[in-house]
């Protein structure tokens, strides 16, 4: 999982454990409430889209605008907030995520809906850049490695739960009304922040200087160019799963939100198991969830016909991106083990930038062509990071204090 400074894993504070462990699920639902929040218009798109009168290729700007300012905020945020509390941070990010989640669902117009957006990248890119590492300070050293897991699992959880009943919710009663339980939802979260979180003074501030020393690195380099790649393919395709499955497997809404599921529970799986096979074998873990994600891509404008081809390659889908972000992520952190931190703030920053990017490039392909040459492009994106990932081990590369 994620490479823990050392100096953070100490400084777990001296409570009792199911107060320390309530602090670690009290920031994995947190970055629950992100994940849903930004993925769930993937499954309310094309109610979204008729509602307003905008076509699929517009309704997916409500994924790129997050992306774009979480990229920009992650390091900007975390920069001019370097010496705060992450604790009060990571409340103030919560906040702000509440009041966009009410915005939306009460949203008059279109352009509302993507001012509210804005919030949400916000929020994004400042609670993931300080959350992500946080695990190592809220229990003692040698439950570290667990406690990140347990944050971790909140992204494939956002699919396997929190996209698929927002739908639900959407489809049952309105998208307004997803929106709006997932404001309360939110705010819930933020109590239990407030409670059991304690204060978390920063460790080590992250300046510009080690941003910049971290982008002179091979190894990050590398990172960045793989995660790219590998959100590219799979934003790029999956902000339109739900046209797709619509216009080409020809399923109803209802059986949309049953195939979600069906792709989330798999992206569980993949979470726990990616965490597990990339701290041993971290080319070969990215490269396996790299490889599922052409296949399914690739294959699912010919099999994606039957419902039974589509369900088998969701299913295939799903538990390769349930692996990605943790090695993403682990890329990052291997490549600068002294600065966790600023790590995640990489990560976080090129993960939502190319969130953005995807879901644009998608829209301007199925505005002009169609689902299908969405998928096809997602996996040709795909297929490129297998080949990186060659080319860092052609090259020999290794990470700092370690062998691989």
């Amino acid at each position: 999982m994620t490479t823990l400074d050392p100096a953070d894993a100490t400084e777990a504070p001296d409570r009792s454990p199911f107060v320390s462990w309530a602090a670690v699920v009290a920031v994995m639902l947190g970055i629950f409430s992100l994940v849903t929040a930004e993925i769930l218009p993937i499954g309310l798109l094309t109610s979204i889209g008729t509602d307003f009168a905008v076509s699929d290729g517009k309704a997916g700007l409500m994924m790129t605008m997050p992306g774009l300012l979480a990229a920009v905020s992650a390091p900007v945020v975390t920069l001019a907030t370097a010496r705060a509390d992450r604790r009060r941070m990571l409340c103030a990010f919560i906040l702000l995520l509440t009041l966009a989640d009410f915005v939306t669902a009460a949203a008059q117009d279109y352009g509302t809906v993507l001012l509210a957006r804005v919030l949400v990248g916000v929020s994004i890119g400042g609670f993931w850049s300080i959350g992500a590492g946080l695990a190592g300070r809220l229990v003692p050293a040698e439950s570290a490695g667990r406690a990140t897991a347990v944050v971790f699992s909140a992204v494939p959880l956002g699919s396997v739960l929190g996209v698929p009943l927002g739908t639900l919710i959407g489809d049952v009663a309105g998208w307004r009304t997803a929106f709006l339980v997932m404001g309360v939802f939110t705010g819930a979260v933020l109590a239990l922040l407030l409670v059991v979180l304690p204060p978390l003074p920063p460790v080590r501030a992250t300046r510009p200087d080690v941003l910049t020393a971290m982008l002179r690195g091979t190894g990050t380099r590398f990172a960045l160019a793989l995660t790219f790649l590998v959100v590219l393919a799979h934003f790029g395709a999956y902000t339109y799963v739900a046209p797709f499955l619509e216009q080409v497997t020809r399923v109803s809404a209802g059986t949309v939100t049953v195939l979600l599921f069906v792709y989330g529970a798999a992206g569980l799986v993949g979470n726990f198991a990616g965490g597990s096979a990339v701290a041993r074998y971290p080319r070969g873990a990215f490269a396996v969830a790299a490889s599922m994600i052409a296949t399914a891509t690739l294959l699912l404008p010919v099999l994606g016909q039957w419902r039974a081809g589509a369900v088998v390659l969701l299913v295939v889908w799903g538990a390769a991106y349930g692996a990605v972000p943790v090695c993403s992520q682990t890329w990052f952190a291997r490549a600068s083990p002294g600065t966790p931190e600023a790590a995640s703030v990489l990560f976080t920053a090129s993960f939502q930038a190319t969130i953005s990017v995807g879901a644009l490039a998608g829209g301007l392909v199925v505005d002009r062509s169609s689902p299908s040459s969405v998928m096809v492009l997602g996996g040709i994106a795909a297929v490129l990071v297998v080949l990186g990932i060659g080319a860092h081990r052609a090259r020999r590369i290794s990470w700092p204090g370690t062998e691989r």
